[in-house]
């Protein structure tokens, strides 16, 4: 999702007749890589009925649950995401505690939850719960609903859980909410009960606070009762398009002689569901080819309605082109839909606020489209590891928009390394292995998430090669799509195409704040050969690309490996391969058969992909 205030620092079930979850994908099979690998699984069944003038909606919600792991489970925990919009809220104590809180959650240096009346808050009230008809006791606790089963779940088992439930819309603050800044009625996102999700790690009942989230795959059979003058776009597959028109009908539009319609949708094998609703959509479709059809949902501005037709277009190439550099979108239909506060990713849609310039509004698309691969489809822990789903995203996007927009871009990921040298340099880092909830600070959040984490990627590509970074990611597509892959996973990935080893990496990247820092030391020339001497400052280990330019106009680059590889990178041209740098060893030496008058000048990672944070000393230039 794009922080749009820290844009500077970011520099950043039963299916549709035609699919099957089957033909999408088989949840709780074991994954490809790991044979102990299981998920949980979940079919939700809901129906609201919504009150547009009151905001107020009443749900009825059936969830079959199944317990793929070998545990016996004597709690669940639902989510209530509503409830942190309220005043004295943990989100609301975040707000007024946190030194630089998120700009659009402040009005005049107060948090705007604080000051909410009751009829603006957002809350879901459970009216009752029963586990296989019996009811049964919970507790709300914030955000969070604690569910003591009186009848534990079995290891295989599957138990149904039927819910009433009240709630409200909160005034539009963060993300879900009622009459966004730019006119949208309803952006319904995190509005239902979700069952937390419980994993080889434990239960994941983390308050919301603002950050990402964690979901259990499954199956939704959702239908929405609404006014009839208004347009959802979202999550899932309409099933009664001639029963409801607005865009969605494929003949006749039946009339209805009631003040409601009821939009009933599935949507097959994803973690969660949302929608956006407003009496003025308008509501275009464009058809991928060989893929998707697009659907797109805007407010009918004058304002805004000529670059949503332009960014139609633009939208297909970035299906392809994240088809085609990661893996094929495999549902057959996506939504861009304006709404929320700047922009975030759901399945199988986004919702982005659109009164932008084209060229923003492209880009925010092309991030948020983006995460349907890393999120939606390769669903990690955000919680947890925001790092894997911003950072690849930001990764990806950039190179997308540096092809559809013709950007010319020689490194495409260049914003995001002086976003990490700022992080670097300010004294704030954390580790990328800090719980999202967790960071002092929102600048340290955003940059280790965006910034840093699209730097692990682009600078993996330095270590492994190009092709073989294209190729893990493809690989990690097929072997970790439609489960939770974990930063394991993708090392794994990328080592089993690569043939090298890599846990050096994701650990001193991801687990800790150490630095990259080479430095040429000394050059020193005796006749007809030149000594050069390296140092090791910081405490990251790296291989090093090296390119040596002479008097005479010819040039040579030389590779230095790193022994913990156990291996080297493919080659892409002439290149002299020296003998490996052991990591323990400060300095290296080597010898250039040329008098150093001969060498006009020597640079360390000419390419500057290596995320050194002192490039000052990387280069020798002849006096």
């Amino acid at each position: 999702m794009k922080k749009i205030f820290y844009s500077l620092f970011v520099l950043l079930v039963v299916l549709t007749s035609c699919k099957s979850s089957e033909t999408i994908s088989n949840s709780t099979s074991h994954s490809k890589t790991d044979p102990t690998y299981w998920q949980q699984h979940v079919d939700y069944t809901m129906n609201i009925d919504m009150d547009v003038e009151t905001y107020q909606y009443k749900g009825v919600q059936k969830i079959v649950y199944t317990n793929n792991s070998p545990d016996v489970l004597t709690s669940v925990y639902y989510h209530l995401f509503l409830n942190a919009f309220q005043p004295g809220s943990e989100m609301d104590a975040r707000l007024q505690s946190i030194e630089d809180p998120d700009g659009r959650m402040m009005e005049n240096g107060k948090s705007r939850i604080s000051t909410l009346k009751p009829e603006e808050t957002g809350y879901i009230k459970v009216k009752s719960l029963k586990q296989n008809g019996k009811s049964i006791a919970y507790e709300t606790v914030g955000t969070i609903l604690e569910v003591k089963l009186e009848s534990p779940i079995q290891p295989g088992e599957k138990v149904t859980f039927d819910m009433d439930y009240d709630a409200q819309i909160p005034l539009q603050i963060r993300r879900s909410g009622r009459n966004s800044k730019e006119g949208v009625a309803l952006s319904m996102t995190q509005w239902y009960p979700k069952l937390a999700e419980y994993d080889f790690e434990g239960w994941h009942a983390d308050p919301y606070i603002g950050r990402e989230f964690h979901g259990v795959w499954g199956n939704f059979d959702v239908t929405i009762n609404i006014d009839k003058n208004y347009t959802i776009g979202g999550t899932g597959y309409l099933q009664n398009p001639n029963d409801i028109g607005h865009g969605y009908e494929t003949g006749p539009v039946k009339s209805t002689d009631g003040d409601k319609l009821s939009w009933h949708f599935i949507a097959p094998n994803v973690h969660d569901f949302t929608w956006a609703a407003d009496p003025e959509y308008i509501h275009d479709t464009m058809q991928v080819p060989d893929g998707p059809l697009l659907h797109f949902f805007y407010k009918n501005n004058p304002a805004i309605k000529e670059n949503w037709k332009k960014l139609q277009p633009k939208t297909v190439e970035l299906m392809q082109y994240f088809s085609s550099e990661i893996g094929k979108y495999p549902y057959e239909q996506y939504s861009v839909i304006q709404g929320g506060d700047g922009g975030m990713e759901y399945a199988m849609c986004t919702l982005i606020t659109g009164e932008r310039k084209f060229g923003s509004l492209v880009g925010v698309t092309a991030h948020e489209l983006a995460h349907t691969w890393f999120q939606f489809l390769l669903a990690s822990n955000e919680s947890k590891h925001e790092w894997m789903d911003e950072g690849f995203t930001s990764y990806i996007s950039d190179q997308a928009m540096n092809v559809i927009m013709k950007e010319g871009k020689e490194n495409p990921s260049e914003r995001a390394y002086q976003g990490y040298y700022y992080l670097v340099k300010s004294g704030k880092e954390q580790p990328q292995s800090t719980h999202s909830d967790r960071y002092d600070c929102n600048m340290a959040y955003s940059i280790a998430a965006y910034n840093k984490g699209e730097v692990f990627l682009a600078q993996l590509g330095y270590v492994i090669g190009q092709d073989n970074l294209k190729n893990s990611l493809k690989k990690y597509f097929t072997d970790f799509s439609f489960k939770h892959p974990r930063p394991i996973d993708i090392i794994r990935s990328a080592e089993k195409v690569s043939g090298l080893e890599l846990d050096w990496y994701l650990t001193d990247w991801t687990q800790t704040t150490n630095t990259i820092d080479y430095a040429i030391k000394s050059i020193a020339g005796v006749g007809n050969t030149t000594t050069v001497t390296l140092e090791r400052i910081g405490l990251m280990p790296m291989p090093l690309d090296i390119e040596v330019n002479y008097t005479d106009g010819t040039s040579e680059q030389l590779y230095i490996p790193l022994t913990m590889m156990r291996g080297e990178k493919p080659a892409t041209g002439d290149r002299t391969q020296l003998k490996d740098w052991a990591w323990a060893y400060p300095t290296y030496t080597f010898t250039i058969n040329k008098s150093r008058g001969d060498i006009k000048d020597l640079t360390i990672d000419p390419k500057e992909l290596m995320a050194d944070i002192d490039k000052e000393n990387n280069v020798y230039t002849k006096e």
